[in-house]
């Protein structure tokens, strides 16, 4: 049997170097996928949802979304919100400085609960904002019983 001389700092290199393609090659996958997210329109608009006594609110934001290019739809108790802020290419793209805002299609889906009725859902969209008016049935609402005195 040879005896082997251990060198750590060479072994700590090699390491270092080996950690270093990982974070290249992660780094590469990262940004090329970043540009693809970017022209596949791969984002989500914030929403806000809320309940009050009688209903279920939803407000999201869909600012420069033309109206009709948002579908809402209610299928096996699951609300779905697509649509599509398109890039309006007033200016060339070399020009930019900086494109932070994003654009494409977009699909938001959200589980209701059973109290929701769901044939009187209102939808209503002004100043960039989509809010979602969901009441609740009449039946699940709680009843006040007044006890009298005999």
């Amino acid at each position: 049997m040879a005896l082997v001389r251990w060198e750590p700092f060479q072994d700590l290199l090699a390491i270092q170097e080996r950690m270093n393609r990982l974070f290249d090659e992660t780094l590469q996958r990262n940004r090329s996928r970043d540009e693809e997210d970017i022209s596949a329109g791969l984002w989500s608009p914030p929403v806000d949802i809320y309940e009050t006594e009688n209903e279920i609110v939803l407000k999201a934001e869909l600012p420069e979304i033309d109206q009709k290019d948002i579908d809402i739809k209610v299928e096996d108790n699951t609300l779905t919100i697509r649509g599509e802020r398109k890039f309006e290419q007033e200016t060339k793209k070399e020009n930019y400085h900086r494109i932070e805002r994003a654009y494409g299609k977009f699909s938001r889906s959200f589980s209701l609960p059973n109290t929701i009725d769901q044939e009187k859902i209102k939808a209503s969209y002004k100043d960039g904002i989509l809010k979602l008016v969901m009441p609740k049935k009449e039946e699940t609402k709680p009843k006040q019983i007044t006890v009298e005195v005999k």
